[in-house]
């Protein structure tokens, strides 16, 4: 049974009200497109999603993405009316402190909100995401007769959506892929904050996204219900993925400042909204919503519990038939690794010629991937140089055979990134993507945000420093490591040796947020543990890997990756001369950071003044962990083109200058 007419239109205009009076009361925030886009939003939340507002995180829900996440109210009006837990007065406390609706939809924080959105073009990325994450678990865990993935993403995306690079790359990806479990609907208003789209924007949207291999609708006025409808069916009838082209009227039905950028990112005023109000018959007391629409959200709330227990039904017969794979599937939902997950990883010889921390990477990776069936991923176009292919396993292909785990992203590490985003939001999969480290600028806002969201992606960052060599300047990292150390929440691993990649590797599965490595292009010696501590002392963040004398350091030598040779090398020289010399590695600070005050001091004691730093990049940030009287034995410029060793020499990372440099402190 539907939703009468009647309701429908109180709920278009209950929406419209909501959104210009809780912008209005917070002083700030975008009404005209929550306005433009009541209808719309109303008809994916009433009518098209399959969805259960009683159970937001049920796995076969739809996932919905408001890529334009200035719009945020019209997701929270649409929670509130759909019998989400998003009360009215969450609304009457839009972007205030503590509030269940910030500015932007944040997820995770309100009941219902799939993704955060905001930064454009993102969400079209996250959607990308999700719809891979259905095709992988269909494909892993669906049985004839027993369906237990088969929904759809929709996302709302705006002119400023589609204009974004990242949303080009993401739907580039989709349309190569085939993913018709994804819909995307336009909102053409033609107006973005400078003025009308003409100053920027003339392209054939459309024709741009059927040459992507997307079907494609139009809907020529936005306040058409049955033809929002019918295109959405449409959508879903098709094997592609699909571009929904709907035109609205920012502001509309505002009579002064609808169809303006005025109606963009301010609130509308007092006297306009009065006026729109009357203009809609609508009774002008703020943040009204009529007592009929409780009718309206009893459906659709009745609506999602019946699809919510059939499903139900499906999985516990599911359970009765494949209670292996059913286990499995709990732990995937879960996020949980399977037991054994980290067992038969490889362990590496002792070995002076050595091995790329690359390769000792792929290794680890594949034996993963052995282990946990969720590990889905792949290189944006470097599978090769970053060892990342899961050897045996299926491509995400279109019609390709087999579980889909491997990725090859093409040249697109921005809309790999946003993907990478969605799938873990999504849930049942653990995603990572691979380049070179210095492309991390490319993908950095969806790592930021990944960060934000605290998601569980992983990323391989090989050729992590000027020790890449002869490509110059260009591709050789050096202030890359102290920009990941700068975003919140994200752990960033420098493995020194082979083995410290196996306990890095542990180490940021188990992170809670994302993780990144960064790893070697050049041998870098496999050390003999049995004269050093173990690599699995890597997994406390830093630890004293080498020590002479027993009665403290005179000098502390701290490095990271590659540079570990070179401090071990410094060492000697120094013991030969009678200094007490500690060799720190610190493959990651976050992991350090977390530890105890004693076990930091007993590692870095603050009594010991004489501290060099090595690394192969900037010096920015280690002034916090060794204070400013240390000497640092870093990069503060670019590189250059040459054999990696000259690189290394002419740019100061070598032994005789670390020694120098402790002299100078002994001295």
């Amino acid at each position: 049974m539907g939703i009468p007419a009647k309701l429908d239109e109180l709920a278009i205009k209950t929406i419209r009200g909501l959104s210009m009076d809780a912008v209005q009361a917070a002083n700030s925030g975008h009404p005209g497109t929550p306005m433009a886009l009541a209808p719309l939003g109303w008809a994916l939340f009433s009518e098209l999603r399959q969805h259960d507002p009683a159970n937001p995180e049920w796995p076969d829900r739809d996932r919905f993405v408001l890529s334009c996440g200035h719009a945020s109210m019209l997701q929270y009006a649409l929670l509130h009316l759909s019998g989400y837990a998003v009360s009215l007065n969450d609304i009457r406390n839009f972007r205030q402190w503590g509030s269940l609706t910030p500015g932007h939809p944040e997820s995770h924080m309100t009941p219902g909100v799939e993704t955060t959105t905001g930064p454009l073009g993102q969400g079209v990325g996250n959607g990308l995401g999700m719809a891979m994450a259905e095709r992988h678990l269909a494909a892993r865990f669906n049985k004839p007769g027993h369906t237990l993935f088969d929904h759809r993403t929709w996302v709302i995306a705006s002119d400023g959506d589609i204009m974004e690079g990242v949303a080009s790359e993401a739907a580039s990806i989709a349309g190569h892929l085939k993913l018709g479990k994804l819909v995307v609907f336009w909102d053409d208003n033609e107006i973005t904050i400078d003025g009308r789209t003409e100053l920027s924007f003339s392209e054939d949207v459309v024709a741009r996204f059927a040459a992507y291999g997307w079907h494609t609708e139009s809907v020529d006025d936005g306040n058409d219900l049955a033809a929002l409808i019918g295109a959405a069916k449409a959508a879903v009838a098709d094997d592609r993925p699909s571009l929904i082209r709907v035109r609205t009227i920012i502001g509309d039905p505002a009579p002064n400042k609808r169809d303006t950028s005025g109606a963009h990112g301010a609130p509308l005023g007092e006297d306009e909204i009065i006026a729109t109000k009357q203009l809609m018959e609508w009774p002008t007391e703020p943040f009204f919503v009529p007592d009929e629409l409780a009718a309206a959200a009893e459906t659709i709330r009745g609506r999602g519990a019946k699809s919510h227990a059939a499903w139900q039904a499906r999985l516990d017969g599911y359970r009765a038939k494949f209670p292996e794979a059913a286990s499995e599937l709990d732990g995937a939902l879960a996020g949980e690794l399977p037991e054994g997950w980290d067992a038969d990883l490889p362990i590496f010889d002792a070995d002076p010629k050595g091995t790329p921390t690359r390769k000792a990477s792929g290794a680890v990776l594949n034996a993963l991937a052995a282990k946990i069936g969720g590990l889905v991923g792949g290189s944006a176009d470097l599978a090769g140089s970053n060892n990342s292919h899961m050897k045996g396993l299926a491509n995400f292909l279109p019609g390709a055979e087999g579980v889909p785990r491997n990725m090859d992203w093409g040249i697109r590490e921005h809309g790999m990134g946003a993907a990478m985003n969605g799938m873990a939001l999504h849930g049942g999969v653990i995603p990572f993507g691979a380049t070179f480290l210095v492309f991390s600028d490319y993908m950095r806002p969806s790592i930021r945000l990944a960060a934000l969201m605290k998601l569980h992606t992983r990323y391989i960052y090989t050729h992590d420093s000027i020790g890449l060599g002869e490509d110059g300047p260009t591709h050789q990292p050096v202030e890359h490591l102290a920009a990941l150390r700068a975003i919140p929440q994200l752990a960033v691993f420098r493995p020194a040796d082979a083995n410290e990649v196996r306990a890095c590797w542990k180490a940021a599965l188990l992170w809670d947020g994302p993780a990144a490595l960064a790893l070697t292009r050049q041998n870098v010696p496999v050390l003999d543990r049995s004269a050093v501590a173990s690599a699995e002392k890597a997994a406390r963040g830093a630890y004293t890997l080498r020590e002479a004398g027993g009665g403290g350091p005179d000098v502390i030598l701290v490095a990271t990756g590659s540079e570990i040779e070179i401090a071990l090398a410094a060492a000697d020289v120094l013991e030969q001369e009678g200094a007490a010399v500690r060799v720190v590695s610190m493959p990651c600070w976050e992991l350090f950071e977390q530890q105890d005050e004693s076990y930091q001091q007993e590692v870095l004691p603050r009594g010991v003044a004489a501290k060099v730093v090595v690394e192969a990049g900037i010096r920015q940030g280690w002034d916090r962990w060794v204070g400013n009287d240390a000497a640092f034995v870093t990069i503060d410029q670019f590189g250059a083109s040459a054999p990696y060793e000259v690189l290394y020499e002419k740019y100061g990372i070598t032994v005789e200058r670390v020694v120098a440099e402790a002299q100078r402190l002994l001295s």
